[in-house]
């Protein structure tokens, strides 16, 4: 019986049948399975290496923000776009069409169809449905030839916002991400709230905003979050309610962010020798960091570069409530408060604020102190920490007693570093009660007892810094000043100008 319908079918396979295309009267012959009359089979629309994967429908109304996390949308037809028609044995009909500024394709017979807005499925869903009452059954097929180009924009807080086109290749259109726009639009500026990225996108005829942690992207590796775009997108990055300057720090290294290699434009004014505007220069690195493989040769500006570049504070500024004044992408000013006295004690210049084009740096005077505050000091404490930075044996914060003299912390350190230090005079920098910094040279004499002169007794977080001599300063070389002792007294050299 099997081997009867097989020879049946095989038979039947040869029949042929006319059919009579509109009022021509022409014939066509088409050679077609059995198996097709009683049960057609879809054919899949051909994509050409472009996205198909569909998300499910976001059931939110078009103010809510949800996060993109199955799937991204089709590639929908626009004006600009090269299809490609294939109708199944139907070679009059088939060939390439471009989708006109309306939105519509010219086909034969059909005339002018809208594909606006389709997906590649949908439009091969529609033109088989018009073309059904000129052929039986038709199977069609439409395919992507050359994508036209996609027109995204980005806006808030990255350095050059507005619209921008980008030209997919025909061969491989791999779609844009967010970083790639935000790369291209100049990277995102100090204030740019890189957690909270919001896409825009028309789904069904209804705007919906998806959100995009790049954070998460950065720190992670979460690739999901990176997303996909299509042409009208929009980028919106939102100013972030408090600054991190470790976070700065993780964000100037990345591919779409701070530009490092760009001097800024700052005011800096109040309790500073040289107050005005001035020009800071990143600066460069010998070695180069790795930033996604590529090397970066360049750190961005910083605070106590500003302070350098305006030629240090003066005795009376108030180290602990510097403020930067910087403008967000509406034109609001938000300020950021600063503690020099903390970045110089933590030593860590990842901590250093990093300025943007336009800050405006105000530091204040202290304040008179007042009388209880005049009679703090460190009886109260069983022991106290001072800094001793620079070339010593041992650099770094030392816990010492109560009235420890000044030759006492540097011998806690392990005492001069023999081949490099200057040992006939050290800085010793004090941090005042009004929050004033005083900075004064201090003759050493390691065999000299408590003396206020020669060997003053230290208070907490007093820092104390040991300069190298004549000789291993020009052997380092003036491209290295900072290299051997960086951390704290890097910060120092800037702000004081040692």
């Amino acid at each position: 019986m099997y081997l009867k319908n097989c020879d049946f079918f095989m038979k039947m396979n040869h029949i042929l049948y006319q059919l009579v295309l509109n009022k021509t009267c022409q014939i066509l012959t088409v050679t077609t399975s059995l198996l097709l009359i009683i049960q057609p089979t879809p054919i899949k629309a051909q994509t050409e290496n472009v996205e198909t994967q569909t998300p499910p429908t976001p059931t939110v109304s078009p103010e809510e923000t949800i996060d993109f996390a199955q799937g991204e949308s089709d590639y929908t037809l626009g004006s600009g776009d090269q299809i490609r028609l294939d109708i199944f044995q139907v070679e009059e009909y088939s060939g390439d069409y471009p989708v006109l500024v309306d939105g519509s394709i010219s086909l034969p017979l059909v005339g002018n169809l809208n594909v606006d807005g389709l997906t590649l499925k949908e439009a091969s869903n529609l033109v088989s449905q018009e073309y059904s009452t000129y052929l039986k059954r038709p199977i069609v097929t439409v395919g992507l030839v050359a994508p036209r180009p996609l027109k995204i924009g980005i806006s808030g807080e990255v350095d050059n916002a507005g619209s921008y086109e980008v030209t997919l290749d025909a061969a491989s259109p791999n779609f844009p991400t967010v970083t790639d726009m935000i790369e291209q639009a100049g990277g995102i500026t100090t204030l740019a709230d890189v957690r909270s990225v919001r896409v825009t996108r028309t789904v069904d005829g209804k705007e919906v905003s998806y959100n995009s942690d790049l954070w998460s992207l950065l720190t992670e590796g979460r690739l999901r979050q990176d997303i996909s775009l299509r042409d009208g997108d929009t980028i919106f990055i939102p100013t972030v309610d408090e600054l991190d300057t470790g976070e700065l720090t993780r964000l100037s290294e990345a591919s779409f962010g701070i530009q490092t290699d760009k001097p800024v434009k700052v005011a800096v004014v109040g309790e500073i020798y040289r107050p005005g505007s001035h020009t800071v220069q990143p600066e460069q690195l010998g070695g180069g960091n790795q930033n996604n493989g590529q090397q970066r040769a360049s750190s961005p500006p910083t605070l106590s570069q500003a302070v350098q570049a305006a030629g240090g504070i003066k005795p009376l500024a108030n180290v602990k409530e510097v403020e930067v004044r910087r403008r967000t992408w509406d034109g609001t000013e938000k300020v950021l408060a600063v503690d020099l006295w903390e970045l110089i004690k933590a030593g860590d210049i990842g901590k250093d604020v990093i300025l943007q084009d336009g800050d405006r740096i105000v530091i204040p005077k202290a304040t008179a102190l007042a009388v209880e505050d005049a009679r703090i000091n460190s009886t109260l404490e069983s022991q106290i920490t001072v800094n001793v930075v620079g070339e010593v044996v041992n650099p770094g914060a030392q816990t010492v007693d109560p009235n420890t003299p000044l030759n006492q912390a540097i011998l806690a350190a392990g005492g001069f570093d023999n081949q490099r230090a200057n040992k006939g005079k050290v800085e010793l920098v004090r941090l005042n009660n009004d929050g004033t910094v005083d900075k004064r040279q201090i003759q050493v004499d390691l065999a000299q007892g408590i003396d206020e002169e020669t060997n003053p007794i230290l208070r907490n977080q007093d820092v104390v810094v040991v300069s190298r001599s004549g000789l291993t300063s020009a052997a380092d070389g003036a491209g290295t000043v900072l290299s051997p002792v960086g951390g704290a007294l890097g910060i120092l050299r800037f702000i004081f100008g040692f």
